[in-house]
């Protein structure tokens, strides 16, 4: 519902607000950008320049403009969507987060975005100091995914079947659910019964997983089994579920032209 049939207009912000061991963006999310030294990627653009690329990809077809880890340049981009939509942008736009987003920014962003789509990735701030540095993260994204609920509630989609508003929320389930993946699907069915949720069985133990002997491995079948078993008894009944062999199609090279080729 995000990629339709004619793929989504996606773009990748460098470098990220979460320093998740295990990301398999972190060519991108955690190298810097070009002027930072050799090796890294991205280009700096001002808010006009982004206007355009977001009116190129309307051209191209796409069916909605999609904001990849656009947390840090929130500011700008809500600059860059006004300029677009003056220009003749239509398409919905698609926040694309990791679910790290302060209250303050979201309501800068309110009736700027259509579609949600934020990570909750953890339960426990013990996991998420560990994994990706930042020991307040659930808290945040508990109140950051509640207020998106807010402005767009459930998904609404148009007649090609693509999300044209509303909220979907990502779950990644880690080995020996140390991500507390019963507990993020508990809150989320008392959120809204309805909710979307994409449940990824596409764990790969990338970047910096082999340091921590728990992320050395991919999800067993029976782990990611217990996950989709957890959401049929809590009643979700909108729940994308993945196979197991995800953790090796899902995995981008940022070293080749088109990173998703392989």
């Amino acid at each position: 519902m995000i990629s339709g049939t004619r793929g989504s207009g996606t773009i990748f912000f460098a470098n990220c607000c979460l320093k998740c061991v295990y990301c398999q963006n972190y060519e991108i999310s955690q190298q810097g950008t070009r002027d930072q030294g050799p090796g890294t990627r991205g280009e700096e653009v001002e808010a006009e320049r982004l206007a355009e690329i977001m009116l190129e990809l309307q051209a191209k077809g796409a069916h909605n403009i999609n904001l990849v880890s656009p947390t840090h340049y929130a500011l700008q981009i809500a600059d860059a969507l006004k300029l677009a939509r003056e220009q003749g942008l239509k398409l919905p736009v698609v926040y694309n987060t990791g679910g790290y987003d302060s209250l303050e920014l979201l309501s800068e962003l309110e009736g700027l975005i259509d579609v949600y789509l934020p990570d909750f990735k953890y339960f426990s701030e013990g996991s998420a100091q560990k994994y990706s540095g930042a020991g307040n993260y659930p808290k945040i994204a508990r109140a950051g995914i509640a207020e998106m609920f807010r402005q767009v509630g459930n998904i609404k989609l148009n007649d090609e079947g693509v999300a044209r508003s509303g909220l979907l929320v990502r779950h990644l389930v880690l080995p020996d659910n140390l991500a507390g993946t019963d507990a993020v699907l508990k809150w989320l069915a008392a959120l809204s019964p309805e909710i979307r949720i994409s449940l990824m069985a596409q764990y790969s133990p990338q970047h910096r997983a082999a340091e921590f002997p728990e992320l050395a491995r991919r999800l067993r079948p029976e782990e990611y089994r217990q996950a989709v078993a957890e959401a049929e008894k809590l009643g979700l009944r909108n729940v994308y579920v993945q196979e197991l062999a995800s953790s090796e199609t899902f995995l981008p090279d940022f070293n080749q032209a088109d990173p998703f080729a392989g």
